[in-house]
């Protein structure tokens, strides 16, 4: 699916129909939307991103969040907040998929970039 160029979407509903890793949705000047899916046992991978904040909203599923030193458990219905520079990673601790649509301020990836599964990412990123 090519990003689209709409301004008004159910991103919940996308987010939870969505089965892929990641799924740019949108890219602006300055923020963008991206959808993703980890499989159960799988994790996002620990990054930092320096210059970028980013917004996680869980849709789907359960998990642990470590943010910098803090370690928490996620689910449907929370946020997580990365400010730029911190050491981050997300792990699927529950049964089906961990399914979420994350904001990146100013945009990471380049727009319409999908990628199917997270060694698929590894792989292109």
């Amino acid at each position: 699916m090519p990003e689209t160029h709409k301004l008004t979407l159910p991103v919940v509903e996308l987010a939870r129909e969505n089965d892929e890793f990641r799924k740019v949705l949108w890219t602006g000047d300055k923020t963008q939307l991206v959808l993703m899916a980890i499989p159960e046992g799988g994790e996002i991978g620990g990054e930092v991103h320096e210059g970028h904040d980013q917004l996680l909203y869980f849709v789907a599923g359960s998990g642990t969040a470590k943010i910098g030193e803090t370690e928490c458990e996620v689910a449907d219905g929370d946020v997580s907040i990365v400010p730029s520079g911190v050491f981050h990673n997300f792990r699927n601790t529950g049964s089906g998929m961990l399914k979420l649509f994350t904001t990146y301020s100013p945009p990471e990836h380049a727009p319409g970039t999908e990628h199917a599964t997270k060694a698929q990412a590894d792989a292109r990123e």
